[in-house]
């Protein structure tokens, strides 16, 4: 298989669970289950159907004679033709009523509905898996204290489970998204060729009470409540756009973790797990580069930018249908999918391995909480006697000193021994000292983790608790 091109999504990134929900011959199974199913409903809807005929159906259901199809298809050029023969071959007695009244999407359109949703359950399953590791780690870490950043540049201090919950709270939003499509996803049914159900209506001699019980039927058979109530001769393409805005709203969230991993490795306060046999760069031994969240952004990237394709052909559709959403969906739509697959297990095994640097925060947290504390300092020195509009363009005096001696002679912040030294605010390097309690500067932030796990992510891991508990492998 060196020879030809093999995607790097199945090579390097998607699990096999995914891989085999989009496989051939899940594709096929699931062709044959339609044609069982349309066979029974249409016999109970009183069509001369034995069930000798269905029972030959479901004998072989899963022995796809493959080589059959592939030898047909080279003559007539229509896979489910091809496929129709093929099965007709191995169950004789029914050949004559397999996808009886149907047209191609019957098979091909609901297989895509029925794919994709068991495709979003495994997304969610891990979703809800990477939001489980998160909660234990945002726990973990609500009453550590560092430098928030808003611009980059050091804001007032925040603690790192606060931090956590932020990227917790984006997958929150995601699951909402996830459930509200999950739970609207319904089969195209049993709608003819160009959504009329004129081959329904003949078979069952104008009854359309008995054309409108058939979708119903066959979609309970399938696992669906019910099939959209119109269609031309495919499901909107619109359905496919909302599946794959899903997978990119995911994507966004986790380039966002991504980034923010990225940035606290580079100063060193948090980092991804990084194996004893991992190198970090070719020529530079010492390296220990991000590369699982760079492969989270890079895949982001690709899932955030597959939105456009769904979109496209959604838009451009003629009428009842053209063939145009062929070639394209069978790359996006599964593309998109082993794509995000890829991205939660990356996200799931590096929120599982996160290693945070206690005393490199507090060191890079110290070097900027005097600027931080001077409201604080100039309250106590009011309090003592001082006049506030006074002390306030003292303070702004001396923290322009302070920065200089950082910024251009690489100095420590000496703001404390500056203001310690000033008449003016009265107060001794002790008393200043007692200001610079890390812990009360973070405000609310460990009570809102708390509050958000306890009334927002417990009830909904509480609620999945079957699903938790996965491990992420990841192959390169």
């Amino acid at each position: 298989m060196n020879d030809r091109y093999q995607s790097p999504l199945s090579e390097r990134y998607a699990s096999r669970e995914m891989q085999y929900i989009f496989s051939p011959d899940k594709k096929f199974r699931t062709w044959r289950k339609l044609w069982i199913a349309l066979a029974e409903t249409e016999k109970e809807l009183g069509l001369p159907i034995t069930q000798e005929q269905i029972d030959e159906l479901k004998a072989h259901a899963e022995d796809i004679n493959y080589d059959v199809a592939k030898e047909r298809e080279r003559l007539v050029r229509h896979d489910v033709m091809s496929h129709v023969y093929a099965y007709g071959q191995q169950c004789p007695n029914a050949k004559g009523i397999i996808h009886l009244g149907a047209t191609s999407c019957y098979v091909g359109d609901n297989t895509d509905i029925i794919i994709m949703t068991e495709a979003l359950r495994l997304v969610r399953k891990k979703l809800l898996n990477v939001m489980a590791e998160l909660a234990k780690f945002a726990d973990a870490y609500k009453n550590q204290p560092t430098l928030a950043f808003t611009h980059f540049q050091p804001a007032q201090p925040t603690t790192v489970g606060k931090r956590a919950a932020l990227w917790l709270n984006d997958l929150c939003l995601d699951l909402e998204d996830l459930d509200h499509v999950l739970g609207s996803m319904k089969l195209l049914g049993s709608k003819g060729t160009t959504g009329t159900q004129a081959s329904f209506l003949e078979l069952f001699d104008g009854d359309h009470e008995k054309c409108r019980r058939a979708d119903r039927m066959i979609a309970e058979k399938m696992g669906f409540e019910a099939c959209y109530p119109v269609s031309g001769q495919t499901y909107s393409r619109k359905i496919d756009t909302r599946v794959v805005n899903v997978l990119a709203g995911i994507a966004q969230s986790a380039h966002k973790f991504s980034n923010d991993v990225r940035l606290l490795q580079h100063l060193k306060e948090v980092e991804e797990p990084f194996e004893k046999n991992q190198i970090g760069s070719s020529a530079m031994a010492y390296k220990r580069n991000p590369m699982r969240s760079e492969r989270i952004a890079s895949l982001s990237n690709y899932v955030m930018s597959d939105v456009m394709n769904p979109m496209l052909v959604a838009s451009t559709q003629w009428f009842e249908r053209t063939l145009d959403d062929s070639a394209n969906k069978r790359l996006s739509i599964p593309e998109g999918f082993l794509a995000i697959d890829g991205i939660l297990d990356l996200y799931l095994n590096v929120v599982d391995g996160l290693v945070v640097y206690p005393r490199v925060i507090e060191k890079h947290f110290m070097a900027e909480l005097p600027f931080m504390a001077t409201e604080n300092i100039m309250m106590d020195a009011v309090k003592a006697g001082g006049d506030r509009q006074e002390l306030h363009e003292r303070i702004r005096q001396l923290s322009m000193e302070a920065g200089r001696n950082v910024k251009e002679r690489g100095l420590d912040n000496n703001l404390l021994e500056l203001i310690a030294a000033d008449p003016a605010f009265g107060l001794s390097m002790e008393e200043l000292q007692k200001t610079m309690e890390p812990s009360r500067y973070v405000g609310r932030a460990p009570q809102q983790v708390e509050e958000f796990l306890a009334e927002v992510v417990q009830p909904i891991l509480d609620e999945n608790k079957e699903v938790l508990g996965l491990k992420a492998e990841i192959h390169v």
